[in-house]
């Protein structure tokens, strides 16, 4: 295992949370229906978030997948 780059992985999902999470999170307004610029505004945050999240995850599994040193 490669601490360091878990390490780094792990910071890289902090950031991703910090920055994108709230734009993806479900809205409490029932109000209106959204208009179709804020439907795409939306898939373009969740497709950013998703290539993102996926980077990261191949990230973990090559620091656990790396063997150890000696």
């Amino acid at each position: 295992m490669d601490p360091n780059r878990l390490k780094e992985a792990y910071q890289k999902i902090e950031s991703l949370d910090d920055r994108l999470s709230y734009k993806i999170r479900p809205q409490s307004s029932f109000m209106s229906s959204p208009t179709t610029d804020q439907l795409d505004a939306k898939l373009k945050d969740l497709a950013h978030f998703s290539l993102e999240l996926k980077d990261i995850l191949r990230e973990v599994i090559l620091a656990f997948a790396k063997k150890p040193e000696s």
